[in-house]
């Protein structure tokens, strides 16, 4: 058993469970922001929704600080367009 338990340790280590798990938090940030956006600023069209999902995690973590401070979804529009992937 403990060698099993040290061989489920070493995954954790690996290149691809590492980015699994980047994916999982980029997952959770993601339906979380969504949520607190609807709840905010009204239902978010399918395009809003996409350029968010496109967000890299520190993007959305820059975009749930800034988004309480929206009050309409032209807020978020504008925030969005100043901070496109790739900018």
């Amino acid at each position: 058993i403990a060698e099993m338990l040290g061989l489920a340790e070493s995954v954790k280590h690996t290149r691809v469970y590492q980015e699994g798990l980047e994916q999982g938090r980029e997952n959770e940030g993601q339906q979380l922001v969504l949520k607190q956006l609807s709840r905010k600023v009204g239902q978010l069209s399918p395009k809003l929704e996409s350029q968010i999902k496109a967000l890299s995690l520190e993007g959305l973590e820059e975009l749930a600080e800034a988004l309480l401070d929206f009050s309409t979804l032209d807020d978020l529009s504008a925030w969005l367009q100043n901070h496109e992937p790739g900018q």
